[in-house]
């Protein structure tokens, strides 16, 4: 049974003009309800793990400051959001569901995350709406538990994972791959492993050609025994920051490749949704949900 990691926190309301990024994390569940993808047996509510895995990731002193909110104006700045006890909270328990999805992963194949891809948080800050790094918090869990000795870390959101690839700089048991947009945000590119930054206005075939010719040479050159996922949907032509031209369709292909390419191999995936920013949230819901639906085809 497909495992997803979902909690009523996810959807935590913000300040008004704050409330646009999180609606998803409300529609998405009820979607994959209604159509029938999942059932509630299928959800899962994190528990949060022990304070070390997030200090195993994050400074110390950064950490410090960030529970007791003393940020300074231009780090909250930076986050986009306002500091609050809440909004932390929530960062720690979506960061806690990607561990959890990914423990449950190496005995079926996939576990899945509503929440996560959060690949703006640096070691020392936060940024582009992102406190702690679940990707990275994940990949240190698995390392750390040694339950994982190689893992990639997939990131085709359509901003380059920074955060990331500064925390993963000189770990050679960790491969970042970020295939993003190229002149879109951060306008200063981090270097992770392997940066393929692709043209604004890019449509699904040249896409996916890029990434068919990426993803199965990492696999073959890196051989990692487990992969998280980063799928964020604001590649999509209709997403308000992305500038790329890629349909619900090429998504869905995207996707596709990403996760059989996976199986085949036998790698266990955690796959966590990163962003989206489309004027209507139905194409934000829409490219999200496809990948439930396909991880129910592939796997279950």
């Amino acid at each position: 049974m497909l495992k997803v990691a979902w909690s009523e926190y996810y959807a935590h309301p913000l300040p008004l003009g704050h409330r646009f990024p999180m609606e998803k994390y409300e529609l998405l569940p009820e979607q994959l309800l209604y159509e029938g993808t999942l059932t509630r047996e299928n959800f899962f509510e994190p528990t949060l793990v022990d304070e070390r895995w997030f200090a195993n990731t994050h400074d110390a002193d950064y950490l410090r400051r960030l529970y007791a909110l003393e940020l300074s104006r231009q780090e909250v700045r930076a986050i986009g959001f306002p500091q609050s006890v809440a909004l932390v909270e929530r960062e720690r328990l979506i960061a806690s569901g990607s561990i959890q999805a990914a423990v449950y992963a190496l005995d079926h194949g996939i576990g899945m995350n509503i929440a996560g891809g959060t690949h703006h948080a640096f070691s020392n800050r936060g940024e582009g709406f992102c406190l702690l790094n679940d990707l990275a918090i994940t990949a240190n869990y698995l390392l750390g538990k040694q339950l994982a000795t190689r893992v990639l870390i997939v990131d085709l959101d359509v901003h380059q994972g920074n955060g990331t690839a500064e925390i993963f700089r000189d770990n050679r048991d960790v491969f970042t791959l970020s295939i993003h947009g190229e002149k879109n945000f951060p306008h200063r590119k981090e270097k992770s492993h392997l940066d393929v930054g692709v043209p604004d206005g890019i449509d699904d075939v040249a896409y996916g050609g890029i990434l068919a010719g990426t993803l199965p040479r990492v696999l073959g050159e890196f051989e990692p025994d487990f992969l998280i996922y980063q799928s964020g949907v604001d590649v999509l032509a209709t997403d308000q920051l992305g500038r790329l031209a890629l349909t619900q369709a090429g998504v869905r292909e995207r996707d596709r490749f990403v996760l059989t390419l996976a199986r085949k191999n036998g790698i266990p995936v955690m796959c966590c949704m990163g962003g989206g920013y489309s004027r209507q949230i139905k194409d934000i819901v829409e490219g999200h949900a496809q990948v439930y639906r396909l991880a129910q085809e592939l796997y279950f």
